[in-house]
């Protein structure tokens, strides 16, 4: 009697939030050089295709880069609601040039999440109206200053879980953790005291409101690192300056682990083709 299969019970879609996924590959020429004129034009016009039809899935984004440096030749950044349909179309990219043409150079898993540091109206009342601008509750300009509050914290915290991916040209992405280096561990301190240091980052992050784009992804437990960043900016230089400015907040300075940076510029995948000699 032929033995039914187990059922599995599906989580694919999170309770919030969205899977996301950067992919970085070396482009194998020595497969390619085999090739004739025709055979890789049609492979470059499958890979156009492919990224077309990703971006006709409901609930899924992509972007595609050319990479500075020899560390990867080709980035793609996926994000979507359905972790079956993720790994179905990363599988397909890997293999979107021919087999063995992309090689994978480094991965990285990782979920959108909101902020545990977010500030809360009460908090932002007690310490920005009250503390700061000392105004009086429910006077006219408290009100207004509350409304501006909540419609800003409400705009950024759906950034944070259901991002749209940003038409800049330069992206960065580098993956980090917090130490637990004897008395420099992160997850020792109080919440309160991480929250404070956070504030210092935040403060830094909003000068640069309209240059830099920054998404942030949890990977605790899904990747090597906790989590992954995502900048997105018109120019390398906006991307090294909020970098390097960061590195001295002590939340970063004192704190902080960083893996490899990628940089990658968002252009046409034709142009990217050319880029890449293809």
């Amino acid at each position: 009697m032929q033995k039914e299969p187990e059922e599995i019970e599906e989580s694919f879609k999170l309770p919030e939030g969205w899977h996301v996924m950067h992919l970085f590959y070396h482009v194998n020429h020595g497969v390619l050089s085999e090739l004739d004129e025709e055979e890789r034009e049609e492979l470059k016009l499958d890979f156009e295709e492919l990224i077309d039809e990703i971006k006709l899935q409901e609930g899924m984004q992509v972007q595609v880069y050319a990479m500075a440096t020899p560390k990867a030749d080709l980035g793609v950044m996926l994000v979507g609601e359905d972790l079956e349909q993720m790994i179905y179309f990363e599988k397909r990219i890997t293999l979107g040039l021919g087999v063995e043409v992309l090689v994978p150079a480094y991965s990285y898993y990782s979920h959108t999440e909101r902020s545990e540091y977010t500030t809360t109206a009460e908090q932002y009342a007690q310490d920005t109206l009250i503390g700061e601008k000392g105004l009086t509750p429910d006077s006219e300009e408290w009100n207004k200053e509350m409304e501006i509050f909540k419609e800003r914290i409400k705009h950024y915290t759906s950034y944070r879980i259901y991002p749209k991916l940003p038409k800049l040209a330069t992206m960065c992405f580098y993956p980090m953790s917090k130490k637990r280096d004897g008395e420099d561990n992160w997850f020792s301190l109080t919440f309160n005291e991480r929250k404070d240091l956070m504030k210092g980052h935040a403060k830094v992050g909003r000068t640069y409101s309209g240059r830099v784009l920054q998404l942030i992804t949890g990977s605790c437990g899904l990747d090597e690192y906790e989590w992954g960043v995502t900048l997105w900016g018109k120019s390398t230089y906006d991307i090294k300056a909020i970098v390097y400015e960061m590195r001295f907040d002590e939340v970063s300075a004192k704190y902080a682990d960083f893996g490899d940076f990628y940089i990658g510029i968002q252009i046409p995948i034709k142009d990217i083709f050319r880029q890449l000699s293809l």
